[in-house]
């Protein structure tokens, strides 16, 4: 891996359905550009379970550390107040990493 490079992201997910929503989950796929794939995920968001009534959000920021630019596909889980499952995927997003100009 070339010289590794640390991304911060800002999410913010918002409850646009008529029913209130727990979030249990993540699950994020990051395919660099040398043709890796990395899959991340796991319980919780941040260390939490947020439970959103429609039209609440919750925001929050992390990092990933690659050394090569990568496009990251992410997803939530969880369920709503009568057990039913929700899975949101996210946008796709791009880590380009900054070329020299020297």
């Amino acid at each position: 891996m070339d010289k590794p490079n640390a991304f911060v992201y800002f999410i913010t997910i918002e409850n646009g359905s008529d029913r209130r929503i727990q979030l249990l989950g993540r699950k994020w796929v990051v395919e660099q550009s040398d043709g890796e794939r990395q899959v991340i995920e796991g319980d919780k968001i941040v260390g939490e379970t947020p439970r959103l009534s429609p039209g609440e959000s919750f925001s929050y920021n992390s990092f990933h550390v690659t050394g090569t630019n990568s496009r990251v596909i992410g997803s939530f889980h969880g369920t709503d107040d009568s057990g039913a499952r929700v899975h949101v995927i996210m946008s796709p997003f791009e880590m380009i990493i900054p070329s020299d100009r020297d």
